[in-house]
């Protein structure tokens, strides 16, 4: 158990935080085959959310060491390039943080992550952009960023609010999920997305996929098996596409946030999404 101020978190064996390492793990990969459940049902009992939220809080604590996660910063600060592993290493720090933070947007009362855990994943995908594209002075920005962020003071501030998260009810989380998904179809009602617009899109569906990544950890469940790979199709989808993004802004050749239009098959998946899920 994980306990914090009277708060105490079931805690689940290794076999199911490794099921949750692979399913997260292919959750940009695209299955052609894989068709939304009919009708999508929305139903999240509190023991569910209860237990999804447990699970996530224990897949970042126990797969992310600070001492780790500040070896692989120093290591980049000092201008030495990692390794695959550490580059893998890095990837899956970054994964699990990813996942805490979708968990409390989905689950908590406040469906807002917290600041500082926030602030520090967003700032691991800043310098996981800058590695990869060999950007020194990106580097050393997000590295003494993430150096405060990562010392021992904020690491207990943050660990303490993430134990001692408040979660919403059934109804709350099933009110939330609609609204996102009024988000996403009001967004897509577009014909063409600029950078920004284009991420926010991207980070409803990575949400998405994370809320079923969890509930199918926790025991077979093919209707949250089977949204969790039609949403990652979308997701991977989309982060190819955000890859080139970035590519074709680095290299000068267009601005990040010039519109443009979204491919075919995200469209479609997408619209089939917004059309099928329930109002």
């Amino acid at each position: 158990m994980i306990r914090s101020r009277g708060t105490t978190w079931q805690t689940f064996p290794a076999e199911t935080l490794r099921r949750l390492f692979d399913a997260v793990d292919v959750n940009d990969i695209v299955d052609a085959h894989v068709a939304l459940p009919d009708p999508i049902d929305l139903a999240c009992p509190e023991e569910s959310i209860r237990q999804c939220y447990a699970l996530c809080l224990q897949f970042w604590k126990d797969g992310v060491t600070r001492a780790d996660a500040l070896r692989l910063v120093n290591k980049l600060l000092r201008n030495e390039a990692l390794s695959a592993d550490e580059r893998l290493e890095f990837k899956h720090i970054r994964a699990r943080y990813k996942h805490l933070r979708f968990a409390q947007r989905l689950y908590s009362k406040r469906h807002a992550a917290d600041y500082l855990f926030d602030k520090t994943t967003r700032v691991l995908g800043k310098l996981q952009d800058a590695f990869r594209s060999g950007r020194r002075g990106d580097i050393v920005r997000s590295g003494l960023r993430l150096r405060v962020l990562l010392s021992k003071p904020v690491w207990s501030v943050v660990q303490r609010s993430m134990e001692n998260t408040q979660l919403d009810s059934e109804a709350g989380v099933i009110a939330f999920q609609k609204a996102e998904m009024r988000s996403l179809k009001k967004a897509i009602a577009g014909a063409t997305f600029a950078g920004h617009e284009f991420h926010t899109v991207r980070k409803i569906v990575s949400m998405q996929v994370a809320f079923y990544d969890a509930r199918r950890t926790l025991g077979p469940n093919d209707h949250a098996h089977r949204m969790s790979r039609f949403l990652a199709a979308i997701n991977g989808l989309m982060g190819s596409r955000h890859d080139e993004l970035i590519a074709e802004s680095l290299s000068g050749r267009r601005h990040y946030d010039t519109p443009a239009p979204l491919a075919n098959e995200t469209r479609s998946r997408l619209e089939t999404l917004v059309a099928q899920y329930p109002h």
